[in-house]
């Protein structure tokens, strides 16, 4: 019987039915979407192992930060409203997006530090990705990879992007901000200002007033550009400018909206307003030196040399010196000239599109470096992190155009070689002992490389010199950066680079014993090499004095500093010295009834928290200072059972500390004077004659003292 086969449809591929335009369609598509640059997957590798490698020996960085999450993540009302206790009695002192991206993730993967610490560490490597795309729009793909390489080996950027601070949130969200003004540049369309207000909304709910930094060069770009006339410009602009207030406002305007009974006290605010808070303690007090500041705790020296807790005094060499310039102060002066090359090479004609890529980019670099070198308020080290990306851009941008080899080219580039080199012999003069052997490197590669570029044009050499610039410029951060991984990058202040370059011990010695602040790890107040949070200080450990406490650093108690420990260990710490006493309290909390504990410093009780979810309220604030709560407030609280028991300490009742905030000592002299004293057991001290004695704890019941503690606030 011969073979009979059936008649095929009409649709089958091989005959070019509509199966066969199908295929061709999701072919076409495919082959459409752009494969992977090389370049861009490398960097994204080499970021990856920066920010992940022996990730889990940070434990729990920044405990304050921990402590919010695990509070956050175990109930939708803390979680919404940014409470930092588990029975939401007061808010962190941030805005909380940063926090629900960790909260979320512990909810899906557990409490565990890598939960928190890893979603970090991918926002760095998105933003290496969109600096890298940012300049590679503009300037190539060489330019961007030189970009991307530098943000990527900035030393800040590997330490905060392995650190759980709310920076790594806030970088990505400004560099977005400013990527989609960049791409919007292009075609004009107003949906990309729209992303990029969305952005600086996200940034405003990361960090608040830090986000609006981005915005001025911004709008100053597309004004000029105005890719579709004047008029359009100003309403593509307010389209964008309601979106960053919407997205921006939206938290803020909820917590404006419950009523203060509903929900926790503001943390950072003296009188529960989330406006105090914005405009205040994460507003232009900032900038204008809001108590707290370096002008009022020992901040170091001024100019180059200064640092310290808080980056030293105010001056336009503020970022080469000890403390921020390590950070990414390194390739500064090479960011400015390249900048420059690009100046002068579009001239800021319209009709260049480097112009208002310039405008946009180099302006963020600007405004962020003036904000940074004049602020007097509250400033400390790792800030300097907004600015690496705007950095790395103009030195991925500034090697293209020092690349072309014309006349501007061959005068600047030598000029951006002598000023890379200076600007890196500053920052090492600053770090004694750090890489001594690259100083006559730096001067012998600097001379040989700007005498080339003087008279070389556009060609292969040419390429091969500036790029060995470029190298030598990058073996300092890029060592630093690999250095940040040999030691825990935890406690309030992420730093990167060796040990010795953090707060704690470091060159000149920025004080501190031997290994660190109170047996910590020196770049940082977090718990010693593996131990875990709410470990025992080491032994001798201890803080030195300060102003505005008796003992350890500012905010901790009269006997922190004799005691021991840091924030967060047993025996208080510079921000707080309830912690030392909260596990004898604890215990007998949990033995007569429970209830959640007063005490003064958020950070004093962050180990407690995060080892057990115990019920304390820092009602002080962070450090005991930056909250002033009301006795009416304490005494409603009391009453409705959020508040049982008060930890008072030396620290919190004496009023006023040197710097004239007064956190909540009055709401505890109250407390003193109308709760029930209670005296609880404490560990056993060594005595004048070497033998063990008995400490006691005074601890206060206010159970049933409402009405008089509210009668004592009037």
């Amino acid at each position: 019987m011969p073979n009979f086969r059936w008649p095929r449809p009409a649709t089958d591929p091989d005959i070019g039915g509509p199966a066969s335009a199908a295929g061709e369609r999701l072919r076409a598509r495919a082959a459409a979407i752009p494969r992977p640059r090389p370049e861009l997957v490398g960097l994204m590798v080499l970021a990856a192992v920066l920010y992940l490698w022996a990730l889990d020996q940070n434990s729990w960085a920044n405990e304050y930060y921990s402590a919010a999450v695990r509070s956050m993540s175990t109930s939708w009302h803390n979680f919404l409203y940014d409470s930092f206790d588990p029975n939401g009695v007061m808010t962190v002192d941030k805005p909380p997006l940063g926090l629900w991206v960790q909260a979320l993730s512990v909810r899906a993967f557990g409490y565990h530090p890598l939960s928190m610490l890893v979603p970090q560490a991918l926002m760095g490597v998105a933003s290496v990705a969109l600096v890298y795309d940012l300049v590679r729009r503009r300037f190539g793909r060489t330019a961007g990879f030189v970009g991307g390489l530098v943000l990527a080996l900035t030393p800040v950027t590997v330490a905060i992007s392995r650190h759980n601070n709310p920076d790594a949130m806030l970088i990505l969200c400004c560099v977005a901000a400013l990527w989609f003004v960049v791409r919007g540049l292009e075609d004009g369309r107003t949906r990309w200002l729209v992303l990029a207000g969305v952005s600086v909304g996200l940034g405003f709910e990361t960090k608040m007033s830090a986000a609006l930094l981005v915005v001025p060069a911004l709008v100053a770009a597309w004004l000029w550009v105005a890719p579709r006339g004047r008029l359009a410009a100003l309403r593509q602009l307010f389209a964008g400018g309601v979106a960053m207030v919407v997205v921006g406002g939206a938290w803020p305007l909820l917590m404006a909206l419950t009523p203060a009974a509903n929900r926790p006290w503001i943390s950072g605010t003296s009188d529960n307003s989330i406006l105090s808070l914005i405009l205040n303690y994460n507003g232009v007090g900032r900038l204008d030196g809001q108590a707290g500041g370096p002008q009022a705790v020992g901040g170091g020296g001024g100019g180059i040399r200064g640092g310290g807790l808080f980056g030293g005094s105010a001056g336009p060499l503020r970022l080469l010196n000890e403390t921020f310039g390590g950070q990414a102060g390194w390739l500064l002066g090479l960011a400015l000239v390249g900048g420059i090359a690009v100046l002068v090479a579009s001239r800021l004609r319209r009709s260049d599109a480097r112009s208002g890529w310039l405008i946009a980019t180099g302006g963020v670099f600007l405004t962020t470096v003036v904000a940074l070198s004049v602020a007097q308020g509250i400033i400390h080290p790792y800030y300097i992190a907004q600015l690496a990306p705007f950095t790395a851009a103009l030195v991925g941008a500034g090697a293209a155009q020092l690349l072309t080899g014309d006349r501007v080219a061959r005068v600047l580039a030598p000029l951006a070689v002598a000023a890379g080199v200076a600007a890196e012999l500053v920052v090492l003069d600053n770090n004694p002992g750090q890489l001594t052997w690259l100083v006559p490197v730096l001067v012998g590669v600097g001379v040989l490389t700007a005498a080339a570029l003087a008279v070389l044009s556009r060609g292969r050499l040419r390429a091969a010199v500036l790029g060995g610039a470029l190298a030598a410029l990058l073996v300092a951060p890029a060592s630093w950066a690999v250095d940040t991984l040999g030691h825990p990058t935890n406690g309030t202040f992420p730093a990167g680079g060796p040990i010795t370059s953090g707060i704690g011990q470091g060159p000149g010695g920025r004080g501190g014993p031997p290994g660190g602040l109170a047996g910590r790890p020196p770049n940082g107040f977090g718990p010693p090499p593996g131990l875990g949070a709410g470990a025992p200080a080491a032994p001798g450990g201890g803080a030195p004095a300060a102003p505005g406490g008796a003992g350890g650093f500012p905010g901790g108690g009269a006997s922190a500093g004799a005691r021991g420990g840091m924030a967060g260990g047993p025996g208080g710490g510079p921000f707080g010295a309830d912690s030392g006493s909260l596990k004898q309290v604890l215990q007998y909390v949990n033995a007569h009834g429970g209830g959640t504990i007063a005490v003064s410093s958020q950070q004093g009780a962050a180990s407690q928290i995060i080892s057990s979810g115990a019920n304390v309220a820092g009602i002080g604030g962070f450090s005991g200072r930056e909250s002033v709560v009301s006795v009416s407030w304490l005494a409603n609280a009391v009453q409705s059972g959020q508040i049982r028991w008060v930890l008072t300490s030396d620290a919190t009742a004496r009023g006023p500390r040197a710097d004239g905030r007064v956190g909540s000592s009055r709401a505890m002299a109250a407390v003193a004077r109308t709760c029930t004293r209670v005296t609880v057991p404490g560990s056993a001290t060594t005595g004048t004659a070497g033998g063990a004695a008995s400490s006691t704890i005074t601890l206060y019941d206010c159970q049933g003292h409402a009405a008089a503690l509210r009668a004592a606030g009037k």
